[in-house]
C-alpha cells in the first residue's frame, strides 16, 4: 500500500524549495488528458484562453489562477499520447507536463475513485515475449542512444506539490448511499499499455510483477517523451474501475466522476505553482 499523505515539517521545507525552483521559470505548464471530458473542467477554469492548431491538434493556451498553462487532448493510446506530447514540447516549450485522467486499479487495497500520484510510470507491454512471459526492458533513447529505464520517475518537485494539493482539494464523492466515499489520495506506480484491461489475471500479474497500483493507456508514453527531452513530468490518475471482468460496466458508471476528480487534482497541483506575476518579479 502506498503512502497516504501527511504534511510534515520536512515536506513543508521541501515544498518551499520546490516553489522557489519552479518560480525561476515563467514557462507554461503543459496539461494533457486523453479525452474531451477530461479537459472540459480544466478549460472552464482558464482565463485569457486562446486556441492554436498544430498539425491539426488543438492546443489552448491561457492561465489558471494566474499561472500560464497550455492544454491539449491526446486521444487514447500511447502513440497518440507521444505524438501530442512531442508537439507540445516542440511548439510551446513547457517547463513541466502533467498528464491527468482515469485508470483501472490493480492494487487490491485501492477502490474506484482513489487518486494515484505516480512516483513511477512504466510500459507494461514493452519487452520480449516468450512462453515464460514478458521480460521488460527499456528501449534506447534515439537522442543519445542511452538505455531508457523500465520505470520513469515522476518529477520529485511535482510529486511533492501534488501531495500538498491532495490535502486541500475538494473531491466529488464516489458511489451513492451507504457506499458513498471520498477518494483516497496516494502515491504509487502507474503502468501503461495499448489495451483496456478487463482481466483479474492480468490485473494481479501487473500488481505482482511491477508493483502497479493503476493501469491505463497513455502515461508511460508521455513520461518517456518528457524523460528523453529532460522535461519534468507527472502522471495523475483517478480509478474508474478495478481492471477486472466488471471493468467495462464500472467504467461506464464511474468515468465521469473519476474524470472530474482527476481534473480537480490537476487543478490543485497547478495552483501550488507560483503565479506568473510572482515569477516575473523574481
Amino acid at each position: 500500500m502506498r503512502r497516504i499523505f501527511l504534511i510534515t515539517a520536512i515536506c513543508f521545507s521541501a515544498g518551499l524549495t520546490a516553489f522557489a525552483v519552479v518560480a525561476q521559470s515563467p514557462s507554461p505548464t503543459g496539461v494533457l488528458g486523453a479525452s474531451t471530458e477530461e479537459m472540459m473542467l480544466l478549460q472552464s477554469e482558464m482565463t485569457a484562453a486562446e486556441e492554436r492548431y498544430v498539425e491539426g491538434i488543438r492546443f489552448v493556451t491561457g492561465e489558471i489562477g494566474g499561472r500560464p498553462v497550455v492544454v491539449a487532448r491526446t486521444g487514447v493510446g500511447k502513440v497518440n499520447a507521444a505524438m501530442v506530447t512531442t508537439l507540445l514540447l516542440e511548439h510551446f516549450r513547457p517547463g513541466a507536463v502533467i498528464m491527468m485522467g482515469v485508470a483501472g486499479g490493480t492494487n487490491p487495497s485501492l477502490q474506484p475513485g482513489d487518486v494515484i500520484i505516480a512516483e513511477r510510470t512504466a510500459h507494461h507491454d514493452l519487452g520480449s515475449l516468450s512462453s515464460q512471459g514478458i521480460r521488460r526492458w527499456g528501449v534506447r533513447n534515439p537522442i543519445d542512444e542511452s538505455r531508457n529505464p523500465i520505470f520513469f520517475p515522476g518529477d520529485s518537485l511535482l510529486v511533492l506539490l501534488a501531495m500538498q494539493a491532495g490535502q486541500t482539494v475538494e473531491f466529488e464523492p464516489m458511489g451513492s448511499g451507504e457506499d458513498e466515499r471520498l477518494p483516497q489520495v496516494v502515491t504509487g506506480v502507474v503502468v501503461s499499455g495499448d489495451v483496456f484491461v478487463e482481466s483479474s489475471a492480468l490485473r494481479a500479474q501487473l500488481h505482482d510483477d511491477l508493483d502497479a497500483d493503476a493501469v491505463e493507456m497513455e502515461g508511460a508514453a508521455v513520461a518517456q517523451v518528457c524523460w528523453q527531452r529532460r522535461v519534468p513530468c507527472l502522471i495523475i490518475r483517478c480509478l474508474s474501475d478495478m481492471a477486472d471482468e466488471s471493468a467495462g460496466r464500472d467504467y461506464q458508471n464511474l468515468y465521469q466522476a473519476a474524470a472530474r476528480n482527476s481534473t480537480r487534482m490537476a487543478l490543485g497541483t497547478i495552483n501550488q505553482l507560483p503565479a506568473a506575476s510572482a515569477a516575473e518579479q523574481d
